[in-house]
């Protein structure tokens, strides 16, 4: 495959699609890092205990994966497949193949392996992070066929024969020096993301709300602890996709009483009257169940914003928000 081939856009159809527009993200990573360079940046639960990255170790790691990428053979003319939860390794990455100049797109976490190697045998990427235990199976099951990527990069399988382990990417740091020991302050505002690249559009959101505010971003150990470690973290601001919103109104919904019982009339009649105390107490209870006591700000897709359908405890949210 010659190099103008190589660098053609193609046009793809989801569940893949290219990351574009993200020059200006590195230029706000270095800004941060510059003014802020001791702030958290980004957090994550790992085996159960809180990690931080402040901007200047952002910057740092996007720098020394960018020249690990090197290494490895990632030019301007390479491609980088992203498939898996966001979370700092992810989108640090992403950080370093665009500082390189080389293509990026992202795969949903979730393929099927025929639908797979046919997206891999269209979208030829020279290289690929990969997460989750089955996904890598997956993708190591096209190894050795001519849609496989030069390297497979993964956390999840031991380095060999094309597969290429993160950690030798990024080369050698140490993980108690990001443990996160102290909490956050009362006053810092963090953005929270349970989301991967499963949600269409989602990569250039989280980048850009992310770097263009300077706020702290904190991700789950999974999609499945989200609600504990979301209430750990109390954030305030969600960057989710409609269906993650809907998923967080349905768990609204089952934390309440049944419809039809006397509580539960009790509880809509209480959102209905500003007035109650009983409304406000009701509230109270459901944002710290979920972790929303600090909520201030939901990011929502321009099309979904006039929904006028959307879930009653959701909007009763927004509404404080406003």
């Amino acid at each position: 495959m010659s190099v103008h081939t190589l660098n053609r856009p193609l046009d793809v159809e989801w569940p893949a699609e290219w990351v574009t527009g993200l020059p200006k993200a590195l230029e706000q990573l270095h800004h941060w890092a510059q003014v802020s360079p001791l702030h958290t940046a980004l957090r994550h639960k790992r085996h159960g205990r809180w990690y931080a990255w402040r901007w200047i170790d952002a910057l740092r790691d996007v720098e020394r994966l960018a020249d690990g990428l090197r290494q490895q053979g990632f030019t301007e003319q390479s491609r980088l497949a992203l498939s898996g939860a966001f979370e700092p390794n992810l989108l640090l990455l992403a950080l370093a193949a665009e500082s390189i100049g080389g293509q990026l797109l992202t795969l949903a976490d979730d393929l099927e392996p025929t639908t797979l190697h046919k997206l891999l045998w269209r979208l030829r990427p020279t290289h690929a992070y990969v997460q989750g235990r089955q996904q890598v199976q997956h993708w190591l099951a096209v190894a050795g066929s001519s849609a496989a990527p030069r390297w497979l990069i993964t956390e999840q399988a031991a380095p060999g024969n094309g597969v290429l382990a993160f950690a030798q990417l990024l080369g050698p740091v140490d993980p108690a020096r990001r443990l996160s020991r102290w909490w956050q302050a009362s006053g810092e505002t963090a953005l929270w993301s349970e989301e991967g690249t499963h949600w269409q559009g989602g990569l250039a959101v989280v980048l850009e709300q992310w770097l263009s505010s300077g706020q702290n971003l904190a991700f789950p150990e999974s999609r499945g602890s989200a609600r504990r470690d979301r209430s750990e973290v109390a954030p305030t601001g969600l960057l989710l996709s409609p269906a993650r919103l809907q998923h967080l109104a349905d768990e609204i919904e089952s934390r309440l009483a049944a419809p039809g019982t006397w509580r539960r009339r009790l509880s809509d009649w209480a959102i209905a009257h500003p007035q109650s105390g009983l409304r406000r107490l009701i509230k109270n209870r459901v944002r710290r169940l979920l972790g929303f006591q600090r909520l201030q700000y939901i990011w929502q897709a321009p099309a979904t914003r006039q929904n006028s359908t959307e879930p009653q405890w959701l909007a009763e949210f927004k509404r404080d928000i406003a």
